[in-house]
């Protein structure tokens, strides 16, 4: 059985390869230039899957994300397209080719998973993501770069205060009621994890507020609403941005914090912002080097355990993360990794684990053999293809 991968520029894409390969596919490749091209309406996009699905005779797709110019071009030939979903907000998941039969689309978060199938969507599907444990364990480290990248707490990802990141700017002109409002539903959403209030704060008459000085509205092709994308593209990212430099100054504040990240960070003078690390090459050294690997999760990721956190227990690394309820069917807190339920709580767990070398190398190692033997790509293929039909 021979599958159609759409390469582009995401993180695993390798890993998920091999792991096919080893499962006894045969394999065929298509550049994807997702980021030049619309993959929500593209012809273009669809016509280039589409003669790559005929002329490799390919039984089915797969991506990493679901795209709806893919899911047109697999119904199109009639092949199964299989998608894994881990960016979040994710809009294109709510296109409504999202219900095409022809579609097993896989999504890491269970909060999104039983959203989407609420809407009356059936051809979604919960998959956590995975982590490749020997290619990792394979990195070699020269003293330099043991050195250049040590540190006693890492955060390495956006800290979402880039322009691109930064949607809710274009509220500037808002009512003082409106613009309060949306203060309040932040600063409760900060003290609660493990569900989420912003959705279902957006009542008409705020959504009509907004509308007047950022006119958004439901893309017409899409399940999904304006609430819906008020809170997750814009409120989200916003208290997202807030939270992880509140923490981020509070820990800096008492200890040596490596930041990799695209942004200036001029308001967190005491954390040293070493700029991005490459995904395959540096991200693991990163890791690797620092006591304490820190997840402040995107406030749109609800329940799901994100890449980042199981790229760090993969790596051997400790983690330490904001509480996300999907760990509990998987890990245990306290054993395999450690999470915090608020600023102070994240400061003094920190400050604990900083103290208690045996007891932090102990919890690292257990969540590193849980990932290696139950969160790999080969067992996480397993459960796709028996899903879709193809074991």
């Amino acid at each position: 059985m021979k599958i159609l991968t759409l390469k582009w520029d995401c993180f695993g894409y390798n890993h998920i390869r091999n792991a096919f390969k080893r499962a006894g596919f045969e394999l065929c490749e298509v550049d994807f230039p997702r980021d030049k091209e619309d993959a929500r309406n593209s012809e273009a996009l669809a016509k280039i899957v589409v003669e790559a699905i005929q002329k490799n005779n390919a039984d089915a797709v797969f991506s990493f994300n679901y795209f709806p110019v893919a899911a047109i071009a697999a119904a199109a030939c009639r092949v199964k397209y299989i998608s894994w979903t881990y960016d979040s907000p994710y809009i294109f998941l709510y296109s409504k080719t999202i219900e095409f039969p022809t579609n097993y689309a896989f999504v890491f978060d269970k909060s999104e998973y039983f959203n989407l199938r609420q809407k009356g969507v059936n051809t979604v599907y919960y998959m956590p993501m995975a982590a490749n444990t020997d290619y990792f364990d394979s990195i070699e480290m020269t003293e330099y770069e043991r050195k250049k990248y040590s540190a006693d707490i890492a955060l390495i990802g956006s800290m979402y205060t880039e322009k691109r990141h930064d949607l809710i700017r274009h509220f500037e002109g808002l009512d003082d009621y409106t613009a309060g409002y949306l203060e309040g539903i932040m600063d409760a959403q900060k003290q609660i994890y493990g569900t989420s209030i912003l959705e279902k704060s957006m009542t008409p008459e705020i959504i009509k507020n907004i509308q007047k000085v950022c006119p958004m509205f439901e893309s017409g092709d899409g399940i999904e609403d304006a609430a819906w994308v008020l809170s997750n593209y814009f409120v989200a990212r916003k208290l997202t941005s807030l939270e992880r430099s509140d923490m981020v100054k509070a820990l800096s504040d008492k200890y040596r914090v490596a930041l990799y990240t695209p942004e200036k960070t001029p308001d967190l003078p005491k954390a040293d912002n070493r700029g991005t690390v490459e995904y395959y090459k540096d991200f693991p050294k990163a890791v690797k080097n620092a006591k304490i690997n820190l997840n402040i999760s995107l406030r749109s990721i609800v329940t799901g355990i994100p890449l980042r956190a199981f790229d760090i227990m993969g790596c051997g690394g400790f983690l330490l993360t904001n509480y996300q309820s999907d760990f509990n069917d998987y890990f245990i807190s306290g054993e395999d990794y450690v999470y915090f339920e608020s600023k102070e709580d994240l400061v003094e767990k920190a400050g604990y684990y900083l103290e208690h070398d045996e007891e932090r190398i102990s919890i690292a190692n257990s969540g590193y053999r849980k990932v290696r033997e139950n969160h790999n790509f080969d067992i996480r293929v397993k459960e796709i293809i028996k899903i879709a039909g193809m074991a």
